[in-house]
């Protein structure tokens, strides 16, 4: 067999092609591929990754470069990691470097970040330490050497922290005693903490219900036949984390690892927390609220086989497990699983093509899953296994529609005034409270907060107002880099676009005509929280959303006082609408049910009927069985009542019906174009000039829509326009679009990006 001397590398630049390299002979035992090496290119010296060996180039060999050397910290993608990379480049349309780059945390790619190292001091001479001590115990000028080896004998060692800790001297008064023989130091790799010193209790696998064992019965088949997909449909509090777990230890048993991803990190310490109580030490986490460091030492822990459970958000999926046997997606209908940057994949769909390449079972959970699973069930691509009870409450929770239109006139809603320095206090009248909360809502969370029961109140909007506005010359306050308007922050008297992050100060009167009677109006949490705090006076008051938390302890901190009964009422947006579990919540209200209704998206109903079932299982967790209030002013609509019955296969009836006419996916799929630029005409144009290359690709299969304005025009102080297409075989289309947008010139006057099965039409 001809030897392998000639190395194709992918740098760190986006050119979508390899580059030959010479393997120097004293590498040639070390480099595989996958092996990150670093390489001369042009004038200067890069990283780059090993993609495939060969016997042969297409250049002469006095023209090759060779291999520098590896990368310092020998870091390496398996074979399999790069093929999904590979895929991915393929499919949504980037280019191999890329994709390749999103494989690995940047703190491991970038060669930046080292193994953190430490000394430790240990006893070398037990019984010279025991002499010394007899011989000088009670002399005053050896007594800090005596104290501190008789400390040594009873633990041995300590890290130089350590010592610092328990004797507060610097660790330079062991001179003597290493002079001596007696102490010896080492330095060590030593991983940065990221679990702190808190201390769980080991839970044990629970005997699993009839449900729970009929799904556990199928995950062994499929992997007995070498993986597969499986969709687990199980209604909220059906105990779809126990399988997880006892799936993850069957997988373990058989000497192979497990990835388990969760929609958002927000809800990654509390799943962390009970797969720890389990697993133990062999748990690892990633995800991007880790520091670079933290991030080095959890890839690494796993690239070196110390732990095969990995547990995180989007990123997670990527971990380095060489034998992996197991993936759950849980909540796999939630839309934080797509990335927003390039390359824009879609974590459930890549974790159905990692499984694929290595034979291992994918679980996608949901309690609500999405149109694309459920379709890929009924057509056999995926199993359907279903669990419809819940396993720690008898009693479904009582749900109720609230028809707002009975309620007090909404007129006395549309706008309040005080901005400023005059903001005056909060109106609790009747036309207030028809517009927030209606009578039964707050007459039952009274009722909650008498018997010491808890509540959750959701709406999916922060801020205080979302309009600000002068009601005499018409004025509005709108960001002056996005085509959208600011919000009003009351605490902080302060005008947000949460698109750009754009914020100033409100102004006390009319920026254009100097009227004093500022309006505002529309509803937000922070108004939610205020209005809240005036109707149940007394009670204990927690809001959650991204203005309120800003850190990852910051949201734990705040789940942690709901869960020892620190906090009486919750309110929040999205962020709680799932997988949290508190036994001692039993009312959940849904104060605008219809608000992501009309958002102009076809998966505007999916959404709706998806955030209304997993805020509703929230309630009646415990033994106290639960209620739900959900407010609207639309209660006839198929979404809402069919939410509300906990009826998804009227949902999905209805929702497939509309979108099969229309071919939307499941029934298709779906790519965006984006065009941005600071000149609006340049982006219409260049929107026009790619709209006709891709007339040829188009027929009764392919349908294009637009070039258009985006819905959101301008985000940034850049113009937005749009291509819509949509069809059932895309292959050739996408190869014509990865060619097109690889071939855009960089730091042109337009950006061009591609986003395959879009989530956002945005």
């Amino acid at each position: 067999m001809t030897e392998k001397l000639i190395a194709k590398v992918i740098s760190d630049l986006a050119l979508d092609k390899t580059f030959d390299y010479l393997m120097p002979e004293e590498l040639r035992g070390d480099i595989a591929v996958g092996s990150q090496v670093k390489v001369p290119f042009g004038r200067s010296e890069r990283l780059g990754f090993v993609l495939r060996l060969s016997d042969h180039s297409e250049y002469p060999a006095h023209r090759l470069k060779s291999i520098i050397a590896l990368s310092e910290n020998r870091t390496r993608l398996t074979e399999n990691l790069l093929k999904l990379g590979l895929w991915m480049a393929e499919y949504y349309c980037c280019s191999q470097e890329q994709a390749v780059r999103c494989l690995l945390p940047g703190a491991v790619r970038s060669g930046r970040i080292h193994t953190r190292k430490e000394n430790f001091h240990y006893l070398a001479d037990r019984e010279g330490a025991e002499r010394f001590i007899a011989e000088n115990e009670g002399k005053k000028r050896f007594s800090t050497r005596v104290e501190l080896l008789k400390n040594f004998l009873s633990d041995f060692e300590y890290s130089s922290s350590e010592f610092l800790e328990k004797f507060q001297k610097n660790t330079a008064v062991l001179a003597p005693l290493v002079k001596a023989g007696l102490i010896k130091t080492e330095s060590r790799a030593v991983e940065r903490g990221i679990f702190g010193s808190s201390e769980l209790v080991a839970s044990s696998p629970r005997p699993p219900t009839e449900e729970q064992a009929a799904v556990l019965n199928k995950f062994d088949a499929m992997l007995e036949q070498g993986g597969g997909v499986m969709l687990l449909h199980g209604v909220t509090n059906s105990g779809k984390t126990e399988v997880y777990m006892q799936a993850v230890e069957k997988v373990r048993r058989l000497g192979k690892g497990a990835i388990v991803l969760v929609p958002e990190i927000s809800l990654t310490p509390q799943t962390v927390r009970r797969f720890r109580a389990r697993f133990g030490d062999r748990l690892s986490v990633l995800h991007s609220a880790l520091s670079d460091g933290e991030r080095f030492d959890q890839w690494n822990k796993i690239d070196r086989g110390e732990a095969d459970i990995v547990v995180g958000a989007r990123s997670a999926l990527f971990a380095p497990i060489h034998n992996l046997g197991l993936i759950v997606v849980d909540e796999e209908h939630e839309s934080s699983y797509k990335q927003s940057e390039t390359p824009r994949y879609h974590a459930r769909d890549v974790a159905v093509v990692r499984g694929k390449i290595e034979s291992a079972v994918v679980i996608l959970g949901s309690a609500t899953p999405s149109a694309e699973s459920v379709e890929n069930a009924r057509s056999g691509k995926y199993t359907l296994c279903e669990m419809k009870n819940k396993v720690s409450c008898s009693v479904e929770p009582r749900v109720r529609i609230i028809d707002m239109r009975l309620c007090s006139a909404p007129a006395a809603a549309g706008g309040d005034s005080g901005a400023g320095g005059n903001t005056g206090n909060e109106n609790t009248g009747p036309g207030r409270m028809g517009s927030i909360f209606s009578p039964l809502l707050i007459e039952s969370v009274n009722d909650r907060l008498r018997r010491g029961e808890q509540s959750i109140l959701f709406y999916n909007l922060r801020g205080y107002a979302r309009t600000f506005g002068c009601e005499l010359c018409q004025y509005e306050a709108h960001c002056p880099d996005c085509s959208v308007k600011l919000v009003y922050s009351r605490r902080n008297q302060t005008l947000n676009c949460h698109w750009c992050g754009h914020s100033e100060t409100a102004p006390s009167k009319c920026p254009v005509c100097g009227n004093p009677e500022i309006r505002y109006s529309g509803s937000g949490t922070e108004r939610i929280e205020n209005i809240a705090a005036a109707v149940f006076p007394g009670a204990r008051i927690c809001r959650m959303d991204s203005d309120t938390m800003r850190r990852a302890e910051d949201y734990e901190n705040a789940l942690d006082d709901f869960r020892r009964g620190a906090t009486d009422i919750l309110i929040g947006t999205q962020m709680i609408a799932k997988g949290l579990h508190f036994p001692n919540v039993t009312l959940v209200g849904i104060l605008n049910a219809d608000q992501s209704l009309n958002q102009p998206d076809f998966r505007a109903a999916e959404r709706t009927y998806q955030l209304i079932t997993q805020v509703a299982g929230r309630a009646g967790r415990g033994d106290t069985p639960g209620e739900v209030l959900i407010q609207s002013y639309n209660p006839e609509n198929e979404v809402i009542s069919a939410a509300a019955k906990g009826d998804f296969e009227a949902f999905q009836q209805y929702d497939f019906e509309v979108r099969k006419i229309l071919k939307y996916p499941p029934f298709s799929h779906l790519i965006l174009l984006h065009f941005e630029s600071e000149n609006e005409q340049f982006a219409a144009d260049y929107a026009m000039a790619v709209a006709e290359n891709l007339k040829p690709y188009l027929n009764n299969d392919i349908k294009m829509a637009g070039p258009m304005p985006a819905p959101v025009e301008r985000i940034k102080g850049k113009f937005r326009y749009q291509i819509v297409l949509r069809g059932e075989n895309m292959r050739y289309l996408r190869r014509a679009l990865r060619y097109m947008v690889l071939n855009t010139p960089e730091g042109g006057k337009v950006s061009f990006f591609i986003d395959v099965d879009a989530q956002d039409m945005r």
